[in-house]
């Protein structure tokens, strides 16, 4: 059996070689890793959370252009929140960035995230 072919989708600015790659393209389904709502030119979390979820969904949002696709490409969402009482706001900013039909998504809440100031992580699959 023939192994799949891999291919890193490294966004403008990134850097190679860190513990993961921003997104694996293989047999036609990206796979994003989580993203956060690190500000790419300040590497700050926004104080506002909606802005830190649209900062999130904009990092992904980029790893999704680099491979060629858009959210409407999107068929499965994980969010990871620190707080659950925040699933409202993020829902509202979802969305708006998800078309109709909206992908399969689970949401978990979780007590920390690798960024301590983050209260928000998400990663995507997407096929073309």
């Amino acid at each position: 059996m023939l192994a799949a072919e891999r291919k890193a989708i490294m966004p403008p600015g990134s850097s190679p070689g860190g513990t993961s790659s921003p997104g694996i393209l293989s047999d036609g389904t990206l796979y994003v890793s989580g993203q956060v709502g690190e500000d790419a030119k300040t590497h700050k979390i926004p104080a506002d959370f909606e802005a830190e979820v649209k900062t999130c969904f904009s990092n992904i949002n980029l790893v999704l252009k680099t491979a060629g696709m858009d959210p409407k490409d999107v068929v499965a969402v994980q969010v990871y929140l620190t707080d659950l009482t925040l699933f409202a706001r993020m829902n509202a900013v979802y969305k708006t960035f998800f078309p109709e039909p909206r992908p399969a998504r689970t949401t978990v809440g979780v007590t920390k995230l690798t960024d301590p100031e983050a209260h928000i992580e998400v990663t995507v699959m997407a096929r073309k």
